[in-house]
């Protein structure tokens, strides 16, 4: 390939170069091996078993070829059959690093296929902190032969680490830091940086302690090179430091991080003793493992999904919120019920109704989304929140009144009746006010609640907005219509 051309190729591309590349490689050891499987030959197993040798050793040549996380990338667009004949052919030295980089729903399949030993070698290939986001997923007898082989030091730093909550920044952050002293001097700290031979991944900084491993503050690599090697540390490092508590919400540092734009920051105990720092690839990671939790949360899903789990696993996933989608759904048909005299004289009403059901469901989404993302930011306290419900239910008006007459005037248009298109204006008005309202409660009750805001909303305001807007309409027309 032209060097001009490979420099057209996108990362993606050339990632699902590679996959296509697998699955072809396996397709081919498939087709060949069912057909010498029906082939009259002397000497058959002998035939079958190098031809399977011949494709594993073509698999694996091109495995060996890839980065840890193509390898994790293509595993989870696999059914699970090729998916563990990839996984067994995978270098052993890339197997932690593998477990880490696939889904939570995928690297159950691929623990499932591992016996006590491999994991354990897979585990100890990791840092302390990576052993701390498997070891959920590690079966308890492995967890107690790992916490046996760690020094006092790393096994003290993975029990604190693990008796943390998951969205704290206990749980995000590395030990893999370098601390120095205020009192030498910069020539002093760069013959020490020499003398490592390399550096923590990401380093940006340097953490300044004191004897009791008190963070005193931090000293960045530029100030490090653009300074007098006379002058010492404590001259020229910065005291004002963006650090965290073990404790701390791990959104609150994630936006701490886009705020202040962040490599690296140090995590401090009460005491603000250093115990460890968070990288920006572990707050990009908890971003994307986030956006992906309150998507699924939104589609009704209870976690995440293998796309190539069995069809029984799947289902399960998905039944809580259908069938509180389905209670719902029967609940709004006996409002529909209660109107049926109502809709046989008067048969338009029938066809407009799931109109102003289907404006006011999407204007409570709108307002649903915009206050989750909002709560997830922290930007919604006490003091603001009294203005931001006057300011959705006056657009939630402005909406009605616009939007309202716009529906009044097609359903004027479509029967010619001035009496149905004002009550449908007036529906809608009032459904449009309702969905505001239901938008922004729905989100910040659960909220109050310490549950997931985003979790089935959507559900609860669809059948909210669907049942009001059934009564409102169908009510306006009893009492004027007929």
């Amino acid at each position: 390939m032209e060097q001009s051309e490979a420099e057209n190729i996108s990362s993606e591309e050339v990632l699902q170069h590679h996959l296509e590349e697998v699955l072809e490689l396996l397709n081919k050891q498939t087709l060949e091996e069912t057909i010498v499987r029906h082939q009259p030959m002397p000497h058959h197993d002998l035939v079958e078993t190098m031809l399977h040798r011949q494709h594993q050793a073509a698999l694996k040549q091109k495995l060996d070829q890839l980065h840890s996380a193509d390898i994790a990338y293509i595993l989870e667009a696999l059914p699970l059959r090729e998916r563990l004949t990839v996984w067994n052919l995978v270098k052993s030295e890339l197997d932690g690093q593998i477990l880490l980089d696939v889904s939570d729903a995928v690297r159950e399949t691929l623990i499932s296929d591992m016996d006590p030993e491999e994991l354990l070698t897979a585990t100890e290939q990791l840092d302390t902190d990576e052993i701390a986001d498997l070891a959920p997923d590690l079966p308890e007898e492995v967890m107690l032969e790992v916490l046996k082989h760690l020094n006092e030091e790393n096994r003290a730093r993975l029990e604190s680490v693990l008796a943390r909550e998951e969205d704290t920044c206990a749980a995000l952050m590395d030990f893999g830091m370098v601390t120095i002293r205020e009192d030498v001097k910069l020539s002093v700290v760069l013959r020490y940086l020499r003398r490592r031979g390399d550096l923590p991944e990401h380093t940006d900084k340097l953490f300044v302690v004191d004897e009791n491993n008190v963070l005193r503050g931090v000293l960045s690599l530029r100030r490090l090179l653009v300074n007098s090697l006379d002058a010492s540390v404590g001259e020229v490092m910065s005291r004002e430091v963006v650090y965290f508590h073990l404790d701390d919400d791990a959104a609150d540092a994630a936006r701490a991080f886009e705020r202040y734009d962040l490599l690296s920051a140090p995590v401090v105990d009460s005491e603000r003793r250093l115990q460890g720092r968070i990288r920006v690839d572990a707050i990009v990671d908890y971003i994307r493992e986030s956006s992906d939790e309150e998507r699924l949360a939104q589609a009704g899903l209870q976690e995440e999904e293998d796309l190539f789990s069995s069809i029984w696993k799947s289902a399960q996933n998905r039944w809580m919120w259908l069938g509180i989608n389905l209670i719902t759904a029967f609940a709004s048909t006996r409002v529909i019920g209660l109107f049926e005299d109502t809709i046989v004289r008067i048969v338009a009403l029938a066809s407009l109704m799931p109109i102003v059901a289907a404006i006011g469901g999407n204007t409570g989404n709108q307002t649903s989304i915009l206050i989750v993302r909002s709560l997830a930011l922290g930007l919604i306290n006490k003091s603001n929140m009294k203005r931001l419900i006057l300011k959705e239910m006056a657009i939630g008006l402005m909406n009605g009144i616009v939007w309202g007459g716009v529906i009044g005037a097609v359903a004027y248009l479509l029967y010619r009746e001035l009496d149905l298109s004002l009550v449908m204006a007036a529906a809608t008005l009032l459904n449009l006010l309702v969905a505001a309202i239901m938008g922004i409660s729905i989100p910040l009750v659960r909220d109050a609640m310490d549950k997931d805001p985003a979790v089935g909303t959507s559900v609860l305001l669809t059948a909210v907005t669907d049942g009001a807007g059934f009564f409102i309409f169908l009510g306006l027309a009893t009492i004027f219509l007929v």
